[in-house]
């Protein structure tokens, strides 16, 4: 990893315990950096993502339905994923105006001039709830095998898989990693489109705060993308990385705890955390170079977090296939198929277009589904597309 970047710009900055962002000015660009992600604003916190938020419990109640199918249905499903007809338990969802399938592949950098692509994007997630509640569903009571849905034991645990061995609820939830998450942290929130946009900028120098808000409308953005990553109930607003592996995330910062427990990558978890809040600082400090610093370092880990976990999934599903543990294989390539679905939403800060193209991207999808899909799946093609997309990232595939 590209640890010494980081190292060399925090080097350079002041540390505090605390942070205010009273008395702060474009001319007073000295950053006091806080030990958690505290900023306030004459004695009221700045920092909101109620949004981010909302659209985490949304998707964790979808995927909770995902194989409850006694419970679920196609339409119960697609209508949480559009919050549409009142579809949560929780009521608060249900009121809400806010949905997670507006916000897929949605961001202002990719996909503001590319609706077509976007539509296409949520409308795989559709087809992800509707073969799940109409072949695989059908199927459920049955034992899968090549050419046929049904399910799979792995261990104590029973998988529901299509005809080609792809759990569809994995495909979805690590899907939504990159088609929501990553995009709306790599390629809207933190871009310069977003950030900037408009008068943004004269308005934070100046301290204009939104109506009746405490916080400028860049604060907001950056608190925005910050959400997405670390905002499920679960996780501490100001000390995210206290419960890295004990929390109840169910995308992103699930996975951030798992890649951080690998002595190859030790250390990203707070790596991204301290670039989030000294980005923060930046914004109130009116220090734009430094801010933009920091989305690099994001825009990389995030990416590589992605990379990382698609790797692995498929390493471990060609291990799993050689010992004959077709559950627990199955289960691990899903896992990998929707981590590289979500590749083409990564943000390489050096070319700024993902690490891996969706050309390629479809390229590997469809080589897993050639045929029988997983059944057919040789060892062969799981290490070349797993080395295929170690090649643009600063690790091997062995380092995974």
């Amino acid at each position: 990893m590209k640890k010494l970047f980081f190292s060399a710009i925090l080097g350079g900055l002041t540390l505090a315990s605390c942070s205010s962002d009273d008395d702060v000015s474009p001319e007073n660009t000295e950053l006091e950096i806080p030990a958690t992600y505290n900023f306030e604003r004459e004695g009221a916190s700045t920092v909101s993502y109620s949004g981010q938020t909302t659209r985490l419990q949304m998707t964790s109640e979808i995927l909770s339905k995902f194989t409850d199918f006694e419970n679920g249905s196609e339409d119960l499903l697609l209508n949480m994923f559009a919050n549409e007809n009142a579809p949560f338990e929780n009521a608060s969802l249900n009121e809400s105006s806010k949905s997670v399938k507006s916000k897929v592949a949605a961001s202002k950098l990719y996909f503001s001039a590319n609706t077509v692509e976007s539509a296409e994007i949520k409308s795989d997630f559709d087809s992800y709830i509707t073969e799940q509640f109409t072949a695989v569903k059908d199927n459920r009571n049955e034992l899968a095998e090549a050419g046929m849905a049904g399910q799979i034991a792995q261990g104590t645990n029973v998988r529901y898989i299509n005809a080609k061995g792809l759990e569809m609820n994995q495909a979805f939830a690590k899907g939504l990693i990159g088609g929501l998450l990553a995009d709306q942290i790599l390629n809207n929130y933190l871009s310069q489109a977003v950030l900037d946009e408009a008068d943004n900028r004269e308005n934070n120098d100046a301290g204009v705060v939104e109506e009746g808000k405490a916080y400028t409308t860049m604060e907001h953005k950056w608190d925005e993308a910050y959400g997405y990553l670390y905002g499920d109930p679960s996780i501490p607003a100001e000390d995210p990385n206290s419960v890295l592996n004990d929390n109840k995330d169910a995308l992103l910062f699930k996975y951030m705890g798992s890649v951080d427990g690998d002595s190859d990558f030790e250390g990203i978890a707070e790596e991204t955390f301290e670039a989030f809040k000294v980005g923060r600082a930046a914004i109130v400090a009116g220090d734009y170079q430094t801010r933009d610093e920091q989305v690099e370092i994001i825009r990389e880990n995030i990416s590589t977090l992605i990379a990382v976990r698609a790797i692995y999934y498929l390493q471990a599903g060609k291990n799993q296939l050689a010992n004959e543990e077709y559950g627990a294989a199955f289960h691990s390539l899903s896992e990998g198929y929707g981590f590289i679905y979500s590749l083409k939403f990564t943000h390489n800060p050096e070319t700024g277009a993902p690490y891996i193209s969706a050309g390629n991207v479809e390229n590997y999808l469809e080589q897993l589904m050639n045929g029988n899909g997983f059944w057919d799946v040789t060892p062969e093609t799981l290490d070349s597309i797993a080395e295929e997309i170690a090649a643009p990232f600063e690790f091997t595939v062995a380092d995974v």
